[in-house]
């Protein structure tokens, strides 16, 4: 899949204000390595929101990683915050993302509150776990 077979107008899902084209969709699409654990976290969360399960299992350490990784189609993520980022620079080894992730879903609604705990791997970041709370 390429970055102009998928139609996402306007802003990013991840947040940041920017269009997906130059924030997120290297990473989604183009399978890019995200530059730290804070934009590897922005754009699984974008890949969730558009339904792209490949760049979720590429950025998912093989440790913790399930065996499929379903996108459910009725879920609609619907805004992302994030709260605290530690470490997890272009230097370090690891870091610790906190965000909400508001969803909808048919007529309910609410949010997925977690601290994420990223790691590089072969020069990548990947997703080890998390807590939510």
């Amino acid at each position: 899949m390429s970055l102009s077979s998928i139609a996402t107008p306007g802003a990013c899902p991840c947040g940041t204000g920017r269009a997906f084209a130059s924030c997120c969709a290297p990473y989604v699409v183009d399978g890019l390595a995200p530059p730290t654990a804070e934009a590897t976290m922005r754009s699984r969360y974008a890949a969730y929101a558009l339904g792209m399960p490949d760049h979720l299992f590429r950025t998912w350490h093989p440790r913790t990683r399930p065996a499929e990784l379903p996108v459910p189609d009725e879920t609609r993520w619907t805004g992302l915050d994030v709260l605290d980022v530690v470490g997890g620079s272009a230097d370090e080894a690891t870091g610790i993302v906190e965000f909400v992730a508001h969803w909808r879903s048919g007529d309910q609604q609410g949010v997925l509150r977690e601290r994420s705990t990223f790691a590089r791997r072969g020069g990548r970041w990947v997703y080890v776990d998390g807590v939510t709370s």
